[in-house]
């Protein structure tokens, strides 16, 4: 169908990004509602909604077949051949909570579990990370490629942590260790989609971490992968959307990071 083109669903998604952002740029900052979902500092904010809601209505007014899978409502729908949405309106809500001004919106188009094209827009500095399956990756115009690091001892990594960290899932805590330990610099930012933005366009080598949710990576697998990245999960078995662990590096570096989180101690 010529409407499900994906650079159609982008510039859906391009105006529906934006125009979230700049709704989450006017809240920054202001007083708010904010309620706790399960887990500790699982937080999530009128802003969430507000976000969630504005992009949805404008791509159902765009593509009223198409169905949704966002973070705060849910999925509908029954995947098939229809395009699916992965929406999160507000990735890094608990920065945006505390008035730290790094989060974003993230939106990814899916059909039979094929991602078509993403989009990650940080309204506070002004940055849209789109793709397109096939076409690339670019920031605010200007193509994204990872960076060239070669060697583990030479790279940036960036890495988060589960809502229950203090159980130590996946040994998450342990694989922070034994990087930092290793003289790495480790970065921690609060979103996901921005850490994957952000190795995409070359500022990170790698990337790790447990308990992800398929809002939280959707579009910025895609960008990563137009950016000429990989991302895997720990032991190089294929990513999936929905289960499992996920490195991501620049391809460069990929197999030493995985031989670090898989090594038994």
């Amino acid at each position: 169908m010529p409407h499900t083109h994906p650079s159609a669903l982008l510039a859906i998604a391009q105006k529906a990004a934006l125009e979230a952002g700049e709704m989450l740029k006017d809240g920054f900052g202001t007083t708010f509602r904010i309620d706790n979902k399960e887990g500790r500092h699982n937080l999530v904010t009128e802003f969430d909604h507000k976000a969630e809601k504005h992009i949805i209505n404008c791509i159902k007014a765009q593509f009223p077949d198409h169905i949704f899978l966002a973070e705060e409502s849910g999925a509908t729908g029954v995947p098939a051949e229809t395009v699916r949405w992965i929406i999160d309106p507000l990735d890094g809500t608990v920065n945006f909570a505390h008035s730290i001004p790094i989060f974003c919106v993230s939106i990814a188009a899916e059909r039979a579990g094929e991602l078509l094209c993403g989009v990650i827009y940080a309204p506070m500095t002004d940055e849209l990370f789109i793709g397109t399956k096939g076409e690339g990756a670019f920031l605010n115009g200007q193509p994204l490629k990872v960076s060239s690091t070669d060697k583990l001892d030479d790279a940036i990594l960036v890495t988060g942590f589960p809502y229950n960290a203090w159980e130590n899932p996946n040994n998450c805590i342990d694989h922070f260790s034994r990087f930092v330990r290793m003289g790495l610099p480790v970065r921690r930012l609060g979103s996901a989609a921005i850490d994957l933005a952000y190795l995409a366009a070359g500022r990170f080598d790698g990337y790790w971490e447990v308990s992800l949710n398929s809002w939280d990576v959707a579009a910025g697998k895609l960008l990563l992968q137009e950016a000429g990245g990989t991302m895997t999960q720990y032991d190089g078995a294929p990513h999936n959307l929905h289960t499992g662990t996920m490195l991501a590096t620049n391809g460069r570096i990929h197999k030493e990071m995985s031989d670090v989180l898989m090594e038994q101690r």
